[in-house]
């Protein structure tokens, strides 16, 4: 059964693309400063490098202060990158239905670039799907050997680049279970 409707997929990709715009926002990152490709370099060097926005110490609205030629803020570190624990609490306030969109068109993204029966991809309450090639569930029981439980939040924050797998992993966000239980070769999307 497909995780979303063929007539859905222009809804689907339009509310992924309004989650990730929304996450973005949240942490203070614009499309320009993080590239053509719209993922996140492992670095993180594109978290608001010089360029944030927003209210000054003072009350005035412009860039934030700098020092050492980066820009300082609340979400970002003393290298000007959004700091971890700031990128990992991003969940945007968005419709239900964004999300269960966003969702189900990232996990149908994800099934199309790792086709395969190996490896279950669950994302409650929206989705999910089966990747990877790899032993496949025993008739009886219909689940993989190795199955990847995510939150919404988790797996949209992955998905779309703002988190990385040992970030998320780290911070005990991922239940995984099998051998194949890294995904990371596989994200952003």
């Amino acid at each position: 059964m497909a995780v979303i409707l063929e007539k859905d997929l222009k809804r689907g990709r339009d509310a992924l693309a309004q989650w990730r715009a929304a996450a973005r926002e949240m942490v203070g990152i614009s499309v320009a400063e993080v590239g053509d490709t719209g993922t996140v370099s492992t670095d993180n060097s594109y978290a608001g490098a010089g360029r944030a926005t927003g209210n000054n110490a003072d009350g005035r609205a412009g860039k934030t202060p700098m020092a050492n030629g980066v820009a300082q803020s609340p979400n970002t570190d003393g290298m000007g990158r959004v700091a971890p624990q700031t990128r990992l609490a991003v969940s945007p306030t968005l419709p239900r239905p964004v999300w269960a969109m966003a969702v189900r068109y990232s996990l149908f993204l994800l099934e199309r670039r790792a086709p395969g029966p190996g490896v279950e991809v669950r994302v409650a309450p929206w989705g999910a799907v089966k990747i990877l090639d790899g032993p496949e569930s025993d008739p009886h029981n219909l689940t993989p050997p190795d199955v990847i439980e995510l939150e919404p939040d988790v797996w949209l924050r992955l998905a779309c680049g703002i988190t990385t797998w040992a970030e998320e992993k780290d911070a005990g966000h991922i239940s995984a279970v099998g051998e194949r239980d890294d995904l990371s070769d596989l994200l952003p999307l």
